[in-house]
């Protein structure tokens, strides 16, 4: 009997630690989590830090969906803490979750409880945010036509923008919270976007429009949180001077403000060359000598 009720409560601690350890989520750091970028396709991710009830609170929660995370999005849950990583996904840093979709990262914004959390990623398995461009702006958005496709929340960025990089998962989020009510996109001002932004007369980044009807909004509220942005393209838009959208430039106007756009960028980019790449600098302004 004695060897039987200790029998019995060894199977019973050792299932008792198979349940914690099955609810632990595993802590790793900065350059294992770059590795699982390359290994998985699905992630999502919890930044944490120390002394943060909101962190542990996050985490318990987390804890509990990891199996179902695992079934309905087919990826594993993981704690950073005091990552420097954090600030590139979320403005304020510690808490945070991010749901990483084949790289794309969206930042959640909502509730601290289960049912809230695997909602908002089940509804976002993919990413929402459009990617414009000169050739496709006026087909996709019919901006200039009265917008029969909707309404357009739109971010202007560059490559080299530190800021615009930074914003990534939140405009994500902002998309998965507007997405039934219109569309987010972003275009890129110094790549396949120069045209549009020239057209709209977009000078620094990150920079926003809310197109409506014909008409469109610039955001200049200076806050690039996912409240601001959503409440500005539900209502806030309405406090604002509208502006008539521009007809689509004609390809003489195209090739005009391409040119225009590499004079003014001419400096930079001899910068950038000098910087980069001495040889080919060197050679460039010898052809201009000789």
């Amino acid at each position: 009997m004695h060897i039987f009720a200790t029998t019995t409560a060894l199977l019973l601690f050792t299932a008792a630690g198979f349940i914690v350890q099955a609810n632990v989520i595993k802590t790793i750091n900065d350059d294992e989590l770059v590795k699982l970028f390359h290994s998985h396709s699905n992630l999502v991710v919890l930044f944490s830090k120390q002394n943060c009830n909101d962190c542990d609170k996050l985490e318990a929660v987390l804890a509990n969906l990891k199996q179902e995370v695992k079934d309905n999005l087919e990826a594993e849950i993981v704690k950073l803490s005091g990552s420097q990583m954090a600030r590139l996904y979320s403005p304020t840093k510690e808490p945070a979750v991010v749901f990483f979709r084949h790289g794309v990262p969206l930042l959640y914004d909502g509730p601290i409880n289960e049912d809230a959390l695997i909602g908002k990623f089940v509804q976002n398995k993919d990413p929402n945010v459009k990617e414009l461009s000169d050739e496709n702006f006026e087909h996709l958005t019919q901006a200039s036509s009265g917008a029969t496709t909707g309404d357009w929340f739109i971010m202007f960025y560059t490559s080299n923008c530190v800021d615009c990089q930074r914003l990534t998962a939140v405009w994500e989020a902002v998309s998965a919270d507007l997405k039934a009510r219109m569309n987010v996109a972003r275009i890129q001002k110094d790549g396949k976007g120069i045209e549009t932004a020239t057209r709209f007369r977009i000078e620094g980044v990150p920079a926003f429009i809310f197109f409506r009807q014909g008409k469109f909004y610039r955001y200049e509220v200076g806050k690039y949180d996912i409240k601001s942005f959503v409440k500005f393209a539900q209502e806030w838009y309405k406090n604002t001077s509208p502006e008539s959208v521009p007809v689509p430039p004609s390809p003489f106007d195209q090739i005009v403000d391409r040119s225009v756009y590499y004079l003014k960028n001419l400096p930079a980019l001899f910068d950038e060359l000098y910087t980069n790449y001495r040889t080919l600098y060197y050679a460039l302004v010898g052809s201009f000598i000789f």
